[in-house]
């Protein structure tokens, strides 16, 4: 029972400390539509470790907060979130595996879903629709992958991953 409570306290550690990157250092990366998403890593740490209501209700107030930072797209976010979370707590038991390059593509397709369904739920227009997902999604994706792959390799034992590399 000692040990369920530490791994519960560890991995709230490891999700404060990605909330604490994407409002302290994501900023400072460059350009927002390339700079890596890491309350998207925290959704979806979360949501392989919950069960697909409370991986939604996370992804619901994720995007809740993201939307009230970017008001002209209002529940746009919060839609995305909730389908990613949902979705990523769903298809953990059909194909996640303890695989560092598969981990890395559920991080990246992740994102990309969530792109997608934020940009078609907010009204773009098909010109920037193409442009959105043929160019910065795929970046934003690559450098959200990489930043998620250093936090399960350097969290592995917080996390209970057994990543073979």
């Amino acid at each position: 029972m000692i040990t369920v409570r530490s791994d519960r306290n560890r991995l709230i550690l490891v999700l404060a400390l990605l909330v604490v990157l994407q409002f302290a250092l994501r900023p400072r990366l460059g350009n927002p539509k390339v700079a890596p998403d890491f309350l998207m890593i925290a959704l979806l740490v979360f949501s392989i470790r919950s069960s697909p209501g409370s991986a939604a209700l996370a992804g619901f107030l994720i995007g809740i907060v993201g939307d009230s930072l970017t008001p002209a797209r209002f529940g746009a976010g919060a839609l995305a979130h909730t389908v990613v979370g949902y979705l990523a707590a769903w298809g953990r038991a059909v194909f996640f595996a303890d695989n560092l390059l598969v981990n890395g593509g559920f991080f990246a397709l992740g994102l990309w879903l969530r792109n997608l369904i934020m940009l078609l739920a907010s009204g773009t227009s098909s010109d920037s629709l193409l442009v959105e997902l043929g160019v910065w999604s795929p970046l934003q994706a690559l450098t959200t992958a990489f930043c998620g792959a250093i936090v399960l390799i350097v969290f592995r034992n917080w996390l209970d991953i057994r990543l073979e590399e």
